[in-house]
């Protein structure tokens, strides 16, 4: 196997079990270990784990690496950073998007479980971004959604979550439909406290049950 499929196969495989949680914040992760599990040489593997690191997921440890901690201090930075670049795009979608776009970006079902629920929240994030035109507040979307997707992940677990999320933004897209920027940036300032409280009322709840299980939460 070519040294970058190697890269993309190590990063794609951790990536994944990191935001669903599969290797629990504050894991430690070993090249060699890597290497032997996917047989892979020292250098994708170490490409790999820096990628993750550009994308806050896992941290140098001297010889070896961690999984990130769950910040809640960060999460709610994050909240605040990820409304900012949202209105912006969405004011400027209200003028550039075309209906058809909005229309595909629309969605009329629930997602059925926290990983549907992730992809949509993902998808439609990162969509309204793009309607935008503006490629450099796509990359901050894209960026923020990440680094708060293990977050997600557990708010999301709950169908009471994932349906208030989905309303929250057919609100949104039925602001920029009307091409209301005002009431568009309202409804994304709703939807990012409402998501922030939900969140935050899950990691917090939980707290001892994911302590049982190695799973590290800081913060607040």
């Amino acid at each position: 196997m070519a040294m970058g499929s190697q890269t993309e196969q190590v990063y794609a495989h951790v990536r994944q079990a990191i935001l669903s949680l599969e290797i629990v914040p504050g894991a430690r992760l070993s090249e060699r270990g890597l290497e032997s599990e996917f047989g892979a040489s020292r250098t994708p593997v170490r490409a790999a784990l820096m990628r993750l690191e550009g994308e806050g997921l896992v941290a140098r440890e001297g010889r070896t690496w961690q999984v990130t901690p769950i910040d809640l201090d960060e999460v709610a930075a994050l909240a605040e950073y990820r409304e900012a670049v949202e209105v912006a795009a969405a004011r400027l979608a209200c003028v550039r998007a075309s209906d058809d776009e909005l229309d595909a970006l629309a969605t009329d079902d629930v997602p059925d479980g926290e990983d549907a629920g992730m992809r949509r929240g993902s998808d439609f994030h990162e969509g309204l971004a793009a309607l935008s035109g503006n490629p450099f507040l796509v990359q901050a979307v894209a960026d923020a959604v990440t680094r708060m997707a293990r977050a997600r992940w557990l708010e999301l677990r709950s169908e009471e979550g994932r349906d208030a999320a989905w309303r929250e933004h057919a609100a949104i897209i039925d602001a920029v439909r009307a091409r209301d920027a005002d009431a568009a940036a309202s409804a994304i300032a709703h939807h990012t406290q409402a998501n922030l409280d939900r969140l935050l009322a899950s990691l917090r709840s939980d707290r001892r049950v994911f302590g049982a299980r190695g799973l590290r939460i800081v913060g607040q």
